[in-house]
């Protein structure tokens, strides 16, 4: 694979302050934080004037203090030096309290601002439609939560206070050098624009590539995502070196814009630090040679008195300056990263939700003598559909039975690749439906359908009559389990697993869906049973055991009709005979949907339906097939093999 270098890829955005994620950054916080934001300000505002005012004491005391006590004595000038600096300490202890309260608060900001933004980007993703998840690399999606956050943690704790700080100090030391000098301050203000213009072209390049960074370590932790999931496989396939190969290029990129983003912030300072010290030796020069002719009674037309004390201020208050200025071109990359990350923050929460225009609703119900259905406070057994008819305007309630019909369905996943070609077929109540076919011939598809994972643009799916469009989505799949090839085991004990599939399941309930699911007995051999800790998806458990916990889990949850995407396809033939048993127990009385590869699980279907490129070539029960000697007897006899 040919490599690709950092500088080919890299884009020309520049950076934007005008750019709505600030906006909308800030807008967040001042929102949740008004009054801490506010004595913020004031705090700064404080601070900045402090550290000015304190500059102005060093001319009070030279010319108010050294020149007099040359020929008055140190005794004569001893109560005003006094009082000067007891001034000053007031004034430099107010502005250190000052930042000590903003600094504080910014703390309690920040966290706090970091923690409802991975509140509501973690609410909004529980929104987000299945398709989202397939489209978007896992790893990419945790940079969000991770680095994307961080950024956003370094521009409220410390760029924007400090660049608040900065330019407030920027302007009371540049009244204060208007009140001493105007001339001097001319000086000081062209070499400020210099330093500005500076940090404007080597600050943006920075900021440039500090956006392409956060851009290129998220490609990088979802590439290592990837990875660690699937490390089996490159193993398996000795794809090591080919695998080490696509990371250093996705790492070389990485290193580019990180090299190109700290090589421009570290001269940054270096430089502005010898234009400001250019900018001391000018002002020193300057000012030097006004006091020389003030002092030799030399008038200069258009330039006011200035005395040695003015200069020995203006000197520490330029040095100070150039400082500030200096602490203020750093955090322009810090905003630029900032920006890249509020920017992909706010695109996740963004993101459209999954569009649920259903009205219908699961509720408890009981059936009358009659055979009508009529709503029930408390679980009976019995589940009903809340159907209001919005055109009559009829509240009808109809008994959940699981009678799922799909008729002349037509699907695809993207545009010109259809997946489904006028699918049509029905299972009714209790029924067992399998589907079997090549691996892309749409039977995960068709399940995918039953869950409105995905809504279909033509024809209808109706779930006991109902079109499922008008079902609410959380509703349809509360009615509906799912034992999947591929199990998801969350950190906890196998209780809380189980108890995944009804939060509200006692510990009973928990034990008797293990053992109806032939758990139990694995189970109880744990090291602590029940409350064994689980993590990394159970890896200490085989993939049967793995298997036969989300059968309890599915179990638990009692829902009428059930899925099995290939449940067994990745179990030894021993273990296969325990979860099939266990699948068995769980499919009894239910409505249930099988997809196989192999065929030995489908023989007791009520009707098996044999998919190619998405339409149904043959369907009818294992026997009825069999005669027919098609596609399925080839299939079975091993004439054919699944791909």
């Amino acid at each position: 694979m040919p490599r690709i270098s950092g500088r080919q890829s890299i884009g020309r955005k520049k950076l934007d302050l005008k750019d709505k994620s600030l906006h909308r950054l800030i807008k967040f916080i001042f929102l949740h934080h008004k009054i801490r934001l506010i004595i913020v300000v004031f705090c700064i505002i404080i601070s900045a004037i402090a550290s000015t005012i304190a500059g102005t004491f060093l001319q009070r005391l030279v010319d108010e203090c050294i020149t007099p006590g040359l020929s008055l004595g140190f005794d004569a000038i001893l109560p005003k030096l006094l009082k000067i600096i007891f001034t000053m300490i007031c004034i430099y202890m107010s502005g250190v309290i000052c930042s000590l309260i903003y600094s504080t608060l910014m703390a309690t900001i920040t966290q706090t601002t970091l923690r409802d933004l991975r509140n509501e980007m973690f609410d909004k993703m529980q929104t987000f439609p299945i398709s989202y998840f397939d489209t978007h690399a896992h790893g990419d999606i945790m940079s969000t939560y991770t680095n994307d956050t961080d950024s956003i943690r370094q521009l409220i704790s410390q760029a924007l206070p400090s660049m608040l700080q900065s330019v407030l100090t920027i302007t009371a030391i540049i009244l204060v050098m208007l009140n001493y000098s105007i001339w001097l301050t001319l000086v000081v203000i062209s070499v400020i624009i210099l330093m500005l213009n500076i940090t404007k072209t080597i600050g943006g390049r920075s900021a440039k590539y500090m956006t392409e960074q956060q851009k290129s370590l998220a490609n990088v932790e979802g590439f290592i995502e990837e990875i660690m999931e699937g490390q089996k496989v490159v193993k398996v396939f000795n794809h090591e070196q080919e695998s080490k190969k696509d990371f250093d290029i996705k790492n070389d990129k990485l290193f580019y814009d990180s090299k190109e983003a700290n090589t421009a912030g570290n001269i940054l300072m270096p430089i502005l630090g010898n234009v400001g010290n250019l900018m001391y030796v000018v002002v020193a020069f300057v000012g030097g040679t006004l006091v020389v002719l003030n002092a030799t009674n030399v008038s200069l037309h258009g330039f006011s008195p200035i005395t040695l004390g003015m200069i020995v201020s203006f000197l520490g208050m330029s040095r100070h300056l150039s400082q500030v200025i200096g602490q203020l071109s750093m955090q322009v990359a810090v905003v630029a990263m900032a920006l890249a990350g509020a920017k992909r923050v706010f695109e996740l929460i963004d993101v459209e939700p999954e569009v649920d225009d259903g009205y219908v609703t699961l509720v408890y119900a009981n059936k009358k003598e009659n055979g009508e259905i009529e709503p029930a406070d408390h679980y009976t057994g019995i589940w009903a559909w809340k159907y209001p008819h919005k055109y009559s305007g009829v509240l009808e309630y109809v008994e959940l039975k699981g009678d799922v019909r799909f008729f002349n369905v037509d699907f695809s996943y993207v545009e010109d690749k259809q997946i489904l070609y006028d699918v049509s077929l029905f299972a009714k109540p209790g029924q067992k439906i399998a589907f079997v076919g090549a691996t892309g011939a749409g039977k995960t598809t068709i399940t995918n359908l039953i869950n409105r994972f995905y809504d279909i643009p033509d024809g209808k799916i109706k779930y006991d009559g109902i079109n499922i469009r008008k079902i609410k989505k959380a509703d349809l799949r509360r009615s509906l389990g799912m034992v999947l090839q591929d199990v998801n085991l969350f950190t906890g004990t196998v209780m809380d697993n189980i108890r995944y599939g009804n939060l509200y399941a006692t510990d009973e309930e928990c034990i008797e869906a293990a053992r109806l699911a032939n758990a139990d007995d694995f189970i109880s051999r744990l090291p602590n049973g029940y409350q064994t800790m689980l993590t990394g998806n159970g890896s200490q458990l085989s993939q049967g055991q793995r298997q036969l916990i989300s059968i309890a889990r599915a179990a638990v949850a009692n829902p009428p009709v059930m899925i099995l995407d290939e449940a067994t396809s990745s179990i030894d033939t021993r273990t296969e005979k325990l979860v099939q048993d266990g699948m068995d127990n769980l499919m009894k009385g239910r409505t249930v949907f099988v997809i196989a590869h192999r065929l030995s699980t489908v023989r007791n279907s009520d009707a098996i339906m044999v998919l190619d490129h998405g339409k149904i070539i043959e369907r009818g029960t294992h026997n009825e097939l069999i005669e027919q000697k098609g596609v399925y007897y080839q299939l079975y006899t091993g004439a054919f093999e699944l791909e």
